[in-house]
């Protein structure tokens, strides 16, 4: 690592703490300065990043060298949204905001900070979630109290009807009830949202949820599709409730065989890994957590239709000709009250559900037993 001091002081390892990619470049574009992150994101290490100029990394006429000439200019810091960096050397889609500052102490320097756009609209997406489930939450609970019973009216009157009318309106009859019958189970299925009881938990083992639900698949709608596992067997458990857990991966591998359908060669992938690095504020918590625990359900069917990606997981919205589109809006909903985050990736090549949950740590779960304990006393 090349500093114009020479020396690695204490605003520098600072620096380096960061989780985000942070570089220097002096008045000739060279780098002259990158944290752990960066190495990572430029995929050189920092002596290698020390002999080029940043304009060796980005496209040509990259918006970001615009804004390094308009720092020096100006002495001033700027910001960039959503700025597109793709290049051979970093890859295709990376989309990232950017921060640049003006150094006082090297004149014609910068500082610059680089947001990957997939975390900062993760976060978003988390949000919009939680929000959606807590709509959900209302309308669940107003059509549980002004729908089903007038509902469970009309039924008892069309039941009635059918032993009573023609054979030729009995079908009517019948008709009437069935529908009526449809539309409860729909405000059943509703109700879900509404509790809002603080989640059952205990120490789970996600692999063995996983193969409990893979078993359920291959003996039923996923048949004929070839399950591959990717695990990480030393993950240690996390603090949850399994039914709930169940009902989430049985929701996202049902429509992941729905997607492949009859597609030969169909394959779900299903993978567990630690990846620590994103922290996030989550319910019930006055602390940022960390969230390293991954599980995904990957699929190679043809993905989602792009206009929906951005709302997959709120209530109403499916590509299926009779989905109700509260599946997705549930898992969403129960992955939050679990402190987590979901997130779908998804291509012509296949998609890609990715649940982000915290680690159960004994330590903090015993002195929460404690606390309860002495509450209770």
């Amino acid at each position: 690592m090349r500093t114009q001091s020479g020396i690695l002081d204490a605003s520098q390892l600072a620096i380096n703490a960061l989780s985000h990619p942070v570089i220097m470049v002096d008045g000739e574009g060279m780098i002259i300065f990158a944290n752990a992150e960066a190495e990572g994101f430029f995929r050189s290490s920092a002596a290698m990043l020390a002999r080029h100029r940043l304009s060796d990394f980005v496209p040509f006429g990259s918006p970001l060298l615009t804004l390094v000439d308009q720092v020096r200019e100006r002495s001033a810091p700027f910001n960039e949204y959503r700025v597109d960096i793709s290049s051979p050397r970093l890859g295709p889609d990376r989309i990232v905001d950017i921060y640049v500052a003006p150094v006082a102490e090297a004149p014609d320097s910068a500082v610059i900070m680089f947001l990957e756009r997939s975390m900062a609209e993760k976060i978003d997406r988390q949000m919009t979630h939680r929000g959606a489930a807590r709509s959900v939450t209302g309308l669940a609970a107003m059509l549980a109290h002004e729908i089903k019973n007038p509902l469970s009216g009309i039924r008892g009157a069309a039941q009635l009807l059918e032993n009573v009318v023609s054979d030729d309106d009995r079908s009517l009859a019948r008709l009437i009830r069935e529908e009526t019958d449809r539309i409860v189970a729909l405000v059943d299925r509703m109700e879900v949202f509404s509790d809002e009881r603080p989640v059952d938990s205990m120490p789970v083992n996600i692999h063995v949820v996983l193969d409990h639900v893979k078993a359920i698949a291959k003996n039923g709608f996923a048949r004929n599709i070839t399950f591959i596992e990717e695990y990480d067997p030393s993950l240690p458990p996390i603090l949850a409730n399994r039914d709930q857990l169940v009902q989430v991966f049985i929701n996202l591998i049902k429509n992941a065989a729905e997607a492949i359908g009859n597609k030969m060669g169909g394959e779900i992938r299903l993978s567990t890994a630690f990846r620590p690095g994103i922290r996030f504020s989550v319910p019930g918590t006055r602390e940022r957590v960390s969230l390293p625990m991954e599980f995904c359900v990957h699929d190679n069917g043809p993905g989602v239709p792009q206009d929906i990606q951005s709302m997959i997981f709120d209530p109403f919205i499916t590509t299926k000709q009779n989905g109700s589109g509260l599946g997705l809006a549930l898992v969403a909903k129960i992955v939050g009250a679990h402190g987590g985050v979901i997130e779908c990736d998804s291509t012509a090549r296949g998609t890609t559900f990715r649940i982000l949950m915290p680690a159960w740590r004994e330590q903090e779960a015993s002195g929460a037993k404690r606390n309860k304990a002495a509450s209770t006393a």
